[in-house]
């Protein structure tokens, strides 16, 4: 099921309830970023990153560094973080002419792919990975092949796909540092890249539970609809274990680690409200203005790209002119955005 954010019902004498759809445009989630701002590596301290605070209250903007969050921290909190762990799922052609990004499977012989170029990649082409021969049996309405393979790919020879504003190929480094230190589910394509910058040892003095949900390449898609109300989110599967719900409901305070980790906790509540079921689902939510927050407290999240659906989520959290504000801030501050960027704590 799919969940607008700004739909608003009015009752309207004879006919029941009208719908009173809020306009909402793409662009006015758009603004100014230098390219040298955009962090094309992390640093080589976790918790060394630059953390913007933002007080809702009082419209308050601090800035500081991600090892100062603990200063943060008051009893009842709950951190809810996203285990994913991010799997090499990048794969391209002997030739090197086709490139597979793995998106899901069905069984270990049959992967849903993004594939690049498409045109090249119709029902009954078949592509060589290493000694494995796939055949693409269907393509849906969103672009994906589901490609048959003889063999399973060898795993050594993917990649990880890390987002295209890096503008280069991942390296060893990439696979311990593109990675949460309590990474642990593998089947995600992208970082839940809030939680990259807690080290084992501030992980150690939260209180903090787990939530999973696999990042796929949705996330990488743009919003190319004039009219977010017009944008289709992808589907990503999660899972809710009963330990993290009971948890949620305990504490006084939710701090959500990344907007994975809202997106689980505001889907279960919008589908089946408090407590939070545990156990297994998939979701499309999608939170822009409009949208009532049942669960999540206080966020803490990473800077999103221009017209993002990401930065539309973080904007109906706080409000658009305080966040457009806080990014006016970041900028002329010379933070550092995206995946391996700075973070933004919002209270």
């Amino acid at each position: 099921m799919r969940y607008c954010a700004a739909l608003l019902f009015s009752p309207a004498e004879g006919c029941g309830f009208i719908c009173v759809l809020t306009v909402v445009r793409t662009i006015d989630f758009d603004y100014e970023l230098p390219e040298e701002l955009i962090a094309d590596r992390p640093l080589p301290d976790r918790a060394a990153s630059r953390m913007l605070v933002v007080h809702r209250d009082s419209g308050l903007i601090e800035h500081r560094h991600f090892h100062d969050i603990l200063e943060y921290v008051r009893p009842g909190d709950l951190f809810v973080m996203n285990d994913t762990k991010v799997i090499p799922a990048r794969y391209f052609s002997n030739d090197g002419g086709i490139e597979l990004v793995r998106a899901g499977m069905s069984g270990e012989e049959v992967w849903k792919c993004m594939v690049r170029p498409g045109k090249k990649m119709k029902v009954g082409r078949t592509v060589q990975v290493g000694e494995a021969t796939g055949t693409v049996e269907s393509i849906d309405d969103e672009g994906y092949r589901y490609i048959r393979w003889d063999r399973v790919p060898d795993e050594s020879l993917g990649r990880l796909a890390l987002p295209h504003y890096m503008n280069r190929e991942s390296d060893p480094s990439d696979k311990e540092r593109y990675q949460t230190v309590y990474a642990h589910h593998e089947g995600a394509i992208a970082a839940p890249t809030a939680g990259l910058h807690f080290t084992p040892e501030i992980l150690e003095k939260v209180p903090h539970r787990f939530v999973t949900l696999h990042v796929g390449v949705g996330t990488f898609r743009p919003v190319k609809a004039e009219n977010i109300e017009d944008h289709h989110m992808h589907t990503e599967s999660f899972f809710m274990s009963p330990e993290t719900s009971q948890a949620i409901e305990q504490a006084q305070r939710v701090i959500a680690v990344g907007t994975t980790s809202v997106r689980v906790m505001e889907t279960l509540a919008t589908r089946f409200g408090r407590p939070l079921r545990p156990g297994p689902g998939e979701t499309d939510i999608f939170i822009y203005p409009g949208y009532e927050y049942k669960v999540t407290d206080a966020l803490l999240t990473n800077f999103h790209l221009p017209q993002s659906t990401l930065i539309m989520l973080v904007c109906a959290f706080a409000g658009k002119a305080l966040i457009m504000e806080a990014y006016r801030q970041a900028v002329e501050q010379r933070y550092r955005f995206f995946s391996y960027g700075d973070c933004m704590l919002i209270l």
